[in-house]
């Protein structure tokens, strides 16, 4: 990566478990300081921690509860206080609970918007402020490729992650004057993730299967017959982070094997 601006320094929103962890280390890997912010503080301490140890960059942890404006500004705030400078936001941070909409509550739908969209706004507005002033930033959203299909049991789920693909092809257009680009990343089923194993007692009423024979009914959808990792989100999340992706913006990049090509 070599030409591109030394001592980057990136947000992580979400970052305290998972695979927002595994984006943190990968950052820290590629020489960006990393900004660890999460709502569960304990979690974002020991990545933050972990970072410091492993790799030759800085790293902080904010306890950040993404979905409450003033958090998000003390957020931003503190890393440009740190840092002086903001290269890189990744909005990681999503919930999901499945149900079918007749049993869907008005509170488990009103907390996914919230998790998964207005905290995504929240902290592309207050990054993208940064942003301008300094000349250049770049923003990512870790979507799902429930953003570019519909899902069953999953209506709030689902209805956020399409909504995160207009606001991300919107914040590209508002920001492309000040060099900043905006792009959303679409994993596939990450079968291995807390999110997918803690959904997995549900996919499996609504298959009318086993809990067991869950992994492979979504295996079996992918024609690269596996499922999405860790690692195949942050190659994705580096490139497009990266000089080499200087042309491409309000992008919904789709990481899912085949199982979504549009």
């Amino acid at each position: 990566m070599g030409g591109e601006r030394k001592n980057r320094v990136a947000i992580v929103a979400g970052g305290g478990q998972s695979l927002g962890e595994a984006l943190s280390y990968r950052l820290a890997e590629e020489g960006y300081h990393v900004v660890v912010a999460d709502i569960n503080a304990e979690n974002a301490l020991k990545v933050a921690k972990r970072i410091q140890e492993c790799f030759p960059v800085q790293s902080i942890a904010i306890a950040t509860d993404l979905t409450k404006e003033e958090q998000v500004k003390h957020m931003v705030d503190q890393t440009v206080k740190k840092f002086a400078k903001i290269d890189l936001l990744v909005y990681n941070a999503g919930v999901a609970k499945a149900a079918k909409v007749t049993e869907y509550s008005l509170e488990d739908w009103q907390k996914t918007i919230d998790v998964n969209l207005t905290g995504y706004f929240l902290c592309a507005r207050e990054v993208a402020r940064v942003m301008i002033k300094q000349g250049y930033g770049n923003i990512i959203q870790i979507n799902s490729k429930s953003g570019k299909v519909g899902s069953k049991y999953n209506t709030a789920y689902s209805a956020s992650k399409f909504g995160g693909v207009g606001l991300t092809q919107s914040l590209a257009l508002d920001l492309a004057e000040h060099n900043i680009r905006v792009n959303a990343i679409m994993p596939g089923n990450l079968l291995d993730s807390p999110m997918f194993q803690s959904l997995t007692p549900q996919y499996a009423k609504k298959l009318g299967i086993k809990p067991e024979e869950v992994r492979q009914v979504y295996i079996d959808k992918v024609p690269l017959k596996r499922g999405c990792t860790y690692d195949d989100v942050a190659n994705a999340v580096i490139f497009y982070a990266s000089d080499k992706a200087s042309y491409m913006t309000g992008q919904s990049i789709n990481v899912t094997g085949g199982q979504v090509m549009h």
